[in-house]
C-alpha cells in the first residue's frame, strides 16, 4: 500500500472521528461550532505537517536518484576517455 493512501486514510480517519465526537457532544451549538473548528485546525495542521513530511522525503530521495546518475555518468564519462586513448594507443 502506498504511503500516500496510507496517509489519506489516516487524515479521513481523524476527520471523520473528530466531526462525530463533536457532532455528538452535548455541548450547545456555540461551543460545538468552535470545538468543531479548533478541531478543524488542528487537522488542517496535522495534514500539513503529515504532507511536508511526505514532500522532505521525496525530494531526499529524488536528490539521492540524482546523485547517483550523476556519478554514473561520471564514471561512464571516465571510462568512455580511458578506452579512448587505449584504442589511440594501439592504432600507433
Amino acid at each position: 500500500m502506498s504511503t500516500e493512501k496510507v496517509v489519506l486514510g489516516v487524515v479521513a480517519g481523524l476527520a471523520t472521528g473528530a466531526l462525530l465526537g463533536v457532532l455528538f457532544a452535548p455541548d450547545k451549538g456555540v461551543r460545538t461550532r468552535k470545538r468543531m473548528i479548533r478541531e478543524g485546525e488542528m487537522i488542517t495542521d496535522d495534514m500539513t505537517e503529515k504532507i511536508m513530511d511526505i514532500l522532505d522525503t521525496i525530494t531526499d530521495k529524488f536528490n539521492d536518484v540524482k546523485k547517483d546518475v550523476t556519478d554514473f555518468a561520471e564514471k561512464a564519462r571516465a571510462t568512455g576517455k580511458t578506452i579512448e586513448k587505449e584504442v589511440k594507443a594501439e592504432k600507433v
